[in-house]
């Protein structure tokens, strides 16, 4: 482990490779490139596992240190994790409303797409992965529309790899929108990671797949 990797983030990759989330291998991506690793934080799917994964997600909003009131989980990943993030700052003292949206409008009832709280003034959007980006840049006009502002997207797994534009999604919104991004782990924690459990030639493809594809290192948090 690197002097720069946090515990919470070798916590994080060791609770997910535990639960089969995290896979090293050759994996078909969307975008057709052949990746030697994969994550899948679905994989994570019991009480004891949710609450290790908050708690890491905890811990890495908290060394973030910036300033925001409420959180928001995006529909429909989003909602189980905003939940047990926010138990899990309970713990340590923060009591932070939080807020979902509905896919679809609701018309009876309280209607409306916004479950929970009602936003704060400053929201970190709480979701597993950023791919293309779409997802969350939609929850942002979502806050934005409200009247809100949005602190930070905190997610679980920075892959630190190029986009359509040469930018990773990360940075590309951090850029655009001026919104700070925060990563449980990055690309690097997994390399550290493999590093110290895995053969050689499985952290040799890591590092060529990051040479072909990957942008330059990033901290936890940017901008």
């Amino acid at each position: 482990m690197t002097e720069s990797t946090p515990d919470f983030s070798q916590q994080f990759l060791t609770l997910a490779d535990r639960y089969v989330a995290l896979k090293f291998g050759e994996f078909a991506l969307k975008s057709g490139r052949v990746s030697p690793y994969f994550f899948n934080m679905g994989a994570i799917a019991s009480g004891a596992g949710m609450k290790q994964l908050a708690a890491g997600y905890a811990a890495a909003l908290t060394a973030a240190n910036i300033d925001y009131d409420s959180l928001f989980g995006p529909a429909y990943k989003g909602i189980p994790l905003v939940a047990t993030v926010a138990c899990a700052l309970a713990e340590h003292g923060y009591d932070v409303p939080f807020t979902y949206n509905r896919k679809e409008a609701k018309d009876h009832g309280e209607g409306g797409t916004l479950v929970g709280a009602p936003l704060g003034r400053r929201v970190v959007i709480v979701d597993d992965v950023i791919t293309a980006g779409t997802a969350v840049r939609e929850a942002i006009a979502m806050i934005r529309a409200a009247g809100s502002d949005v602190a930070g997207v905190l997610i679980a797994l920075d892959r630190q790899e190029r986009g359509a534009d040469d930018r990773s999604p990360l940075q590309a919104l951090a850029e655009d929108e001026g919104i700070p991004t925060i990563a449980v782990a990055t690309l690097s924690d997994v390399i550290d990671y493999a590093h110290d459990r895995y053969s050689e030639d499985t952290v040799a493809a890591i590092r060529a797949y990051r040479a072909q594809y990957g942008v330059s290192s990033r901290t936890r948090t940017t901008p």
